[in-house]
């Protein structure tokens, strides 16, 4: 396998045994093992950890669509040039917005992707927390509730850029390596 980490990656036969009924689930539904879950799996509880609060926040059922969290990774991963998370989280926006070449638009320039006012709006917010998160105010809401988002919506967005400027952070830290698969995926 190539180096897919600046750090060590554990083994199949090293790996905390959580770790591994991750890796076996994962390869059964994706058909393969994405890189951050060898990556980060050193630390097994602390990547298990990592893992369920993710997981909870990118795939479960919550007040945001499953394109609109994506949205939200490749806007926060494109704003910090990781290119582990824009690599993965690209691929998943194709496949939830069905639409490709808007995908690959937001993952380039989101303000050229001709989205709507509601995704509009959840782009920007995402980018200045991102970027300028000590210029933040209330006001800055403003445009989200114009949108028609909730309050709920507002906090389930902040969660999501938050944890993708965390992920994006050690990915890109640590040099993740994106998996090939994800380069073709819905395409």
């Amino acid at each position: 396998m190539n180096q897919i980490s600046w750090l060590a990656v554990p083994t199949p036969e090293t790996a905390h045994e959580g770790v591994k009924k991750l890796w076996a689930k994962a390869e059964a539904n994706m058909g393969f093992v994405p890189n951050v879950f060898r990556a980060q799996a050193l630390n097994g509880e602390q990547f298990l950890a990592w893992w369920n609060y993710f997981n909870l926040l990118v795939n479960k059922e919550g007040t945001l669509s499953n394109a609109e969290r994506e949205m939200l990774a490749v806007v926060v991963s494109g704003a910090n040039r990781c290119v582990y998370c824009e690599v993965s989280h690209g691929a998943a926006l194709r496949h939830y917005s069905g639409n490709p070449v808007q995908a690959d638009t937001i993952a380039v320039n989101w303000r050229h992707a001709r989205l709507g006012p509601r995704e509009e709006a959840m782009c920007a917010y995402a980018e200045k927390l991102t970027l300028r998160p000590a210029e933040m105010t209330g006001a800055d809401l403003e445009p989200l509730r114009a949108a028609d988002l909730d309050d709920a919506q507002i906090l389930e967005l902040v969660q999501v850029v938050g944890m993708f400027n965390l992920t994006n952070r050690v990915s890109s830290a640590l040099g993740f390596v994106p998996n090939a698969e994800y380069h073709t995926q819905s395409r």
